[in-house]
């Protein structure tokens, strides 16, 4: 078989034709360099309104990268016509059906590329086949641009909303992923955390779109739960149960810390010595040396056990089925944790009163929406901006995670090579 014929077959263009074929050695590597030329009697295509035209004139050879052939480079070798276009008015280059723009990477190579950057990083695609960094992210980029350009945002029902940290410091993106049953991706990425950041969400997201959702995920960051109920009046606001039980977790590690400086001051720091995860695990995930180390804490009357078997009792809220029963064991819980006094609890008993309804709305859901999902992506979103490292900017962490949690269409090459 005929290289001419499996470029026929993968990658076949009705005015172009491949006439010549050369194997040499550049730059390193062996290169396997294919003549493209237009059929006889063809027409360019303006790049501009695509429509054809006379031939004014034609420029120096041009070399594409093609997707390489059993390890060998493929270079494809054209020179460019311009079309003196009668619509346009002016002189502009053609367009060719194998490269956009000035790009020195066909449309198969950069989707190649694209699509071994989902399995690999970035700089493992580059070494992988001798090219760039630059030139992955290049492919990414262009396909990324695609998928947010011809993507659909039709029908979203339920929104989690929640953000990450990067750079090992305060700094924030904001994202939204759509969590219904049948699709869950992320579709929007904001920069910092702020009520303008999720503001413009919702401005961009539009009135009718956001007239149209069920229910959002968050937790009970103030500016999340105006900007809900503010822009999307008839969706039911779900709070996060991974964040309720977080910061009842934050709360007994307060008041064992706050315990453990008092009785250091009183020389009996040995007793709540290690002891942080044997309070903050859940009971059946401690082990046997745990659970006898516990059940000797617990004959002390300490305000870390009393604050301990608080959070234990209130894991028992997610076994209700209706709100109205769950709404009475949080009030009892409420009344439990005002009486125990101890300061940290009193908090998160104010806090839960406060936002009784939204907590009970996990309820009304019928606990099919979590952030438990949005938890879920956020790790993945990490893990993505670990395996994707040497960011140069903002908008390639950006593109990075579009690209791994987006779930984008992608251009229809008519063959895929990866």
């Amino acid at each position: 078989m005929h290289i001419r014929t499996l470029l026929n077959h993968v990658c076949k263009h009705q005015s172009f034709v491949y006439q010549g074929f050369s194997l040499t050695h550049t730059g390193g590597r062996d290169c396997l360099e294919v003549k493209v030329e237009p059929r006889k009697n063809s027409l360019p295509i303006c790049s501009i309104c695509g429509h054809p035209g006379p031939v004014h004139d034609r420029l120096a050879e041009r070399r594409c990268e093609f997707v390489p052939l059993w390890n060998i480079a493929v270079i494809f070798l054209y020179c460019m016509r311009r079309v003196r276009c009668t619509r346009c008015h002016n002189v502009v280059v053609e367009r060719v059906p194998w490269v956009e723009g000035k790009s020195h990477h066909t449309t198969y190579y950069a989707l190649f590329l694209a699509t071994w950057a989902k399995r690999m990083s970035w700089q493992e695609v580059a070494r992988a086949f001798s090219t760039s960094w630059q030139s992955v992210y290049a492919a990414v980029s262009w396909v990324v641009a695609y998928g947010l350009k011809h993507r659909d945002l039709s029908g979203i029902c339920a929104l989690g909303i929640d953000e990450i940290q990067y750079s090992g410091g305060h700094k924030y993106l904001t994202l939204v992923y759509q969590i219904d049953a049948g699709c869950r991706r992320l579709i929007w990425i904001g920069k910092e955390r702020s009520a303008e950041t999720i503001d413009g969400f919702f401005i961009w997201f539009g009135k009718k779109r956001c007239n149209a959702l069920r229910f959002v995920c968050s937790d009970m960051w103030k500016s999340y739960l105006n900007a809900i109920a503010a822009y999307a009046p008839k969706a039911l606001n779900v709070l996060d149960r991974f964040h309720i039980v977080a910061n009842l977790n934050r709360a007994v590690d307060e008041v064992r810390r706050m315990e453990f400086h008092r009785l250091l001051a009183a020389g009996k720091q040995a007793i709540l010595t290690k002891t942080k995860w044997i309070l903050l695990k859940r009971y059946r995930n401690l082990t046997g040396k745990q659970r006898v180390r516990l059940k000797d804490l617990v004959q002390m009357n300490l305000r870390s056990i009393r604050a301990y078997l608080l959070k234990e009792s209130f894991q028992h809220l997610w076994t209700f089925v209706l709100p109205t029963s769950a709404g009475r064991f949080m009030d009892q819980w409420c009344r439990d944790a005002m009486r125990a006094r101890i300061k940290p609890m009193t908090k998160m008993a104010k806090q839960f009163r406060k936002h009784r309804e939204l907590i009970l709305n996990y309820f009304r859901a019928r606990k099919e929406y979590s952030s438990g999902v949005v938890e879920g992506l956020n790790n993945k979103a990490k893990l993505t901006s670990r395996i994707h490292y040497g960011f140069r900017n903002d908008d390639s962490r950006e593109t990075a995670l579009y690209h791994a949690l987006g779930h984008l269409p992608e251009p229809d090459l008519g063959y895929r090579f990866a």
